[in-house]
């Protein structure tokens, strides 16, 4: 396998997708019975991180010590990107040095530029475009508890943002419908729902939108950098809030999801995050063991 990236789930084919989460199951359960993997022995990772992090840099720390290699990271300020060296030379150089690159960042081209630039596989810890190691989580955990994910309906409310857009990669990649509840100010990419328009349905109306679904998605209403809108967008997402009333509108086995931090009373109330049907917590554990998978799927090593 030659060089390869992972900005979007789009990197991935259905049947790759499959074998990381298949993979990520494994070290999961190889894991909780003390077996080790030394797939990363000798092999250095670098994680760029230009936005603050507490899941994915934890996620990936712990991963990569795991999976026996090391990691250097640079916070938002550690590194002369933030003195305006190009994305494009601070490739080169790392690719000189290390095995992998993580980069967080905002806008989504920098870590295209970044990817251009590299000899070495770059992985999205995240974008103000979307979020796709969020997915491999979510995407197991679904798995680990109801099986196939094929044919399902997902549901998602709130703010069509990164998380949701690589949610409507998934529905296209694995064929499931995800229906997305949003203000009309607040809907998903244009592009990307052309691109994934036969399994996404988007409406104003989440009651519509949760109905009979398997599982109900939401996240944050005020993502990082957008804090001086959290009052306007508090009002304006009120309606979407995650409550039981709205969660007896789904299938009676519906899982919730929250890709953390969440706040409660605000997109979701307590009694559905700390309630029986939730599996937030279970979905951020599985950042670290389908993140291990995604790396040795990228160097092309298995333990």
């Amino acid at each position: 396998m030659g060089l390869r990236h992972f900005l979007s789930l789009n990197d991935l084919s259905a049947s790759e997708l499959k074998r990381v989460i298949d993979r990520a199951m494994v070290l999961k359960a190889d894991s909780c019975e003390g077996r080790t993997c030394n797939a990363m022995q000798g092999k250095v990772a670098v994680l760029i991180f230009e936005k603050n992090s507490t899941r994915t840099r934890i996620s990936f720390e712990c991963g990569i010590v795991q999976l026996g290699g090391n990691a250097v990271f640079m916070g938002p300020a550690e590194s002369h990107l933030s003195r305006g060296e190009s994305v494009e030379d601070t490739a080169r150089v790392i690719s000189r040095m290390a095995n992998l690159i993580i980069m967080r960042t905002g806008a989504h081209e920098r870590i295209e530029k970044m990817a251009c630039s590299a000899e070495v596989p770059v992985i999205n810890g995240l974008t103000d475009f979307n979020h796709p190691c969020q997915l491999l989580a979510d995407l197991q955990t679904y798995i680990e508890y109801r099986g196939q994910i094929a044919g399902i309906t997902a549901a998602w409310l709130g703010d069509g943002n990164n998380v949701c857009h690589s949610w409507m990669n998934a529905a296209r990649i694995l064929d499931f419908q995800l229906n997305i509840a949003t203000p009309p100010g607040f809907r998903p990419n244009q592009e990307l729902r052309e691109q994934c328009q036969s399994n996404v349905f988007i409406t104003d109306d989440p009651f519509e939108a949760a109905k009979n679904a398997q599982v109900v998605i939401t996240d944050t209403w005020a993502s990082m950098g957008q804090e001086n809108e959290q009052s306007e967008r508090n009002s304006v997402f009120k309606p979407y809030c995650v409550n039981s009333s709205l969660m007896r509108h789904a299938h009676k086995d519906a899982l919730f999801m929250h890709c953390l931090p969440a706040y409660r009373g605000r997109e979701v109330m307590a009694e559905v995050i700390d309630g029986p049907q939730s599996v937030v917590f279970s979905e951020a554990e599985n950042r670290l063991h389908a993140q291990k998978a995604l790396m040795e799927f990228l160097l092309n090593v298995n333990g």
